[in-house]
């Protein structure tokens, strides 16, 4: 009787960790780090992780996995969106939106947000400026498999000299040095995986290297704002980690003596590469989306919202899209972004994938793929640096990468597929096809 039990019992376990095998069998594989990809790809999936890479030649299947065809399709590592904001949902009014939803965010709006960039093909996302309590729990319940989402690694409040009136709950005021020590402190201590600095040039050197330092002390990276020329250079002065937006207003270029302080940066290997989130496409294409009504009415940004926040987005639209003082230097603006972008790679930045996602009129469930096509089809980058922008150098500069980011035999499986060749079409991504994180399919 033992001696049965023993091989009904192996038996069971066999049973059970093939039906925990997936082939993703037949696709183009773009591994992520920019090789030449491999046509007839196989990739075998067990539990959450990549276990063997091959193609149909080289690398059987095992009886029993679940079979995922590919033909026809482009594979490559889960996206990553390195600006997003779950907090805010494309709301025109972000006075209305800070005032009212609130008792929200933590329940409804920021769980929307995160299952509407994995939805979108964005596995893992960097989360900037949010309540902190909210922003935990949500990181916390996806980690712990609760509730669908991207991976989020999340800030908490902004930091900066004076919040805005009204924004207290999620933008950090820093009054000193021992203050700012102490705010970081409360943020490590808290558990955030990074810090978010804005307006540093409105700080004393003091304060600004305390941030930092601060940080740096706890193993956290600062993210910086980089509107302003002083911004940039006090922000690399004092060792900020990265840097968001491509900023100065409508100013045509970058003025040399900014540039000559990020070239002077790029050449230190000692440091590491310098990385920059440009966010780009919201202003890009703004008057695009102000004057053609189809990309508010798709309804991938519902998912997750209750009608009534639905409705209240789309009244926020009627008068506000055109009207909003944020976006009235927009078309001045414009011009200047690619020439700006340009400077910042001839001069050796490592440019990542980062859209300012909840912004008004820019939602989770397209920006991210908005970001990429603007890049490729209007800048003219190179699809496979700006499919490396998006998944192996964010990886990187979380700290991750022995993890994700790429399709690595033993690291998690996040891994999505789109019929077509992304190489050539890189808007194939605004319908991602097939969508793995963690070894588990949700599209």
């Amino acid at each position: 009787m033992k001696k049965l039990l023993l091989i009904l019992l192996v038996c069971s376990n066999t049973f059970g960790q093939q039906k925990s095998l997936k082939a993703l069998v037949g696709g183009t594989l773009i591994d992520g780090f920019g090789a030449t990809p491999i046509q007839n790809s196989v990739i075998l999936i067990e539990g959450e992780k990549i276990m063997k890479i091959g193609t149909t030649k080289t690398l059987k299947v095992p009886e029993g996995a679940e079979i995922i065809s590919t033909e026809g399709m482009s594979v490559l590592p889960g996206l990553w969106d390195m600006h997003v904001h779950t907090m805010i949902n494309g709301h025109a009014n972000y006075t209305y939106w800070d005032k009212t939803y609130p008792p929200l965010l933590e329940d409804v709006i920021m769980p929307a947000s995160a299952e509407q960039l994995l939805m979108a093909g964005v596995t893992s996302a960097r989360d900037l400026g949010g309540p902190l309590k909210e922003s935990l729990s949500v990181r916390d319940r996806i980690n712990k498999g609760e509730i669908p989402g991207a991976t989020l690694y999340v800030s908490g409040p902004f930091i900066q000299k004076k919040p805005y009136p009204g924004t207290e709950a999620f933008r950090w005021g820093i009054n000193g040095v021992e203050d700012a020590k102490k705010k970081i402190k409360k943020l490590a201590d808290a558990g955030v995986d990074c810090i978010k600095l804005i307006d540093q040039d409105q700080m004393t050197s003091a304060e600004v290297q305390a941030v930092v330092e601060t940080a740096h002390k706890y193993n956290l990276k600062v993210v910086a704002h980089a509107h302003r020329p002083e911004e940039i250079k006090v922000g690399l002065r004092e060792g900020a980690d990265c840097f968001e937006h491509t900023g100065l207003s409508s100013a045509p270029r970058y003025p040399d003596d900014v540039m000559n302080a990020i070239k002077e940066r790029t050449a230190q290997m000692n440091l590491g590469p310098l990385f920059w989130c440009p966010t780009v496409e919201g202003l890009y294409n703004y008057e695009y989306v102000r004057d053609h009504g189809e990309h508010l009415d798709n309804d991938s940004w519902h998912r997750g919202l209750p009608d009534s926040v639905v409705a209240d987005i789309k009244n926020s639209f009627k008068h506000k899209k055109s009207r909003l003082p944020y976006f009235q230097l927009t078309p001045l603006r414009k011009p200047t972004l690619e020439t700006k972008i340009k400077q910042l790679m001839d001069a050796g930045v490592v440019l990542m994938i980062g859209t300012d996602s909840g912004i008004p009129m820019k939602f989770h469930s397209q920006s991210t793929w908005n970001e990429l096509d603007v890049w490729v089809n209007e800048f003219g980058i190179d699809p496979m640096y700006a499919i490396k922008a998006a998944t192996y150098w964010p990886s990187v500069w979380m700290g991750v990468s022995d993890k994700v980011g790429t399709i690595t035999e033993g690291k998690l499986a996040d891994i999505i597929a789109v019929k077509g060749d992304v190489l050539r079409h890189v808007s194939l991504l605004q319908d991602v096809d097939v969508i793995i994180k963690n070894g588990k399919r949700y599209k």
